[in-house]
């Protein structure tokens, strides 16, 4: 890790915010946030009071790939050196949800953040607290606001580990332009396949001769159950070759009555 950033030279502004994690307790922890830091495109890992990172003990074992880069590049802060530069969000489970009793309210939740970090021109720095008490009401009240993640009212409390991995989660997309996951508009089957599949349905019904009153509602609800299922052009073409098949055999069999 390396040491603490010089007051007089503050972060550069940027979109995808840094995560800070004070005074965890427990190294796995900080591994974990580190995975999960480059499962979803994150690179700035701050660490206020970090226990000790053994390169053979169990942050690294927990990193994965992070191990390479995010947990090795870490900066240790101090607190004030954080909320000095930074624009910083608290991530807590309590929310204090009416402005009667507050450190700070409103709060935001991940996805309220993701649409609008983007506008934020200033470096901003997600911070997550102790394992066991999370930021004491001191840190809340120093930092510029909260986020927290809806969950069971019975039990809301998420363990450090998790409650990182959800938030980076819900702000990929500051980070990545694209996942391992396929863009589903791109591997969906041509409109002119899928008008092909719907004139070949009107087809087999024609040659079922299915009610002539009933065609036009059976033919719209063909078109719904099909615009749902976002067909690949392989599976539209499976599709139109069995329909053809089921077309031709009331044919067949008729002539070899």
């Amino acid at each position: 890790m390396t040491d603490d950033l010089p007051s007089s030279e503050p972060p550069a502004s940027r979109t995808p915010p840094a995560v800070a994690v004070v005074d965890a307790q427990s190294p796995g922890n900080v591994g974990t946030i580190a995975r999960a830091m480059k499962n979803f495109g994150f690179e700035d890992l701050l660490l206020v009071d970090p226990p000790e990172l053994d390169p053979d003990g169990e942050a690294y074992g927990f990193a994965g790939h992070a191990r390479e880069d995010v947990l090795p590049n870490a900066d240790e802060i101090s607190f004030d050196y954080l909320v000095e530069n930074y624009h910083t969000i608290g991530c807590t489970a309590v929310t204090n949800e009416d402005d009667n009793s507050h450190m700070r309210f409103p709060y935001s939740t991940p996805a309220d953040l993701a649409d609008r970090l983007p506008t934020v021109e200033a470096p901003t720095a997600l911070v997550f607290g102790r394992e066991r008490v999370g930021l004491t009401n001191e840190e809340l009240a120093r930092i510029d606001e909260i986020c927290s993640i809806p969950a069971n009212a019975d039990y809301p409390v998420l363990n450090l580990g998790q409650a990182a991995t959800i938030t980076l989660y819900e702000l990929r997309s500051l980070t990545l332009d694209e996942t391992q996951l396929p863009d589903l508009e791109r591997v969906r089957a041509p409109e002119p396949t899928v008008d092909r599949l719907y004139d070949q349905w009107g087809a087999l019904l024609e040659e079922l001769n299915h009610p002539d009153e009933k065609q036009d509602k059976t033919m719209r609800m063909v078109r719904r159950v099909f615009g749902r299922a976002d067909v690949t052009e392989r599976e539209a073409n499976t599709l139109l070759g069995v329909l053809r098949r089921a077309t031709e055999r009331p044919a067949e069999n008729s002539d070899s009555v």
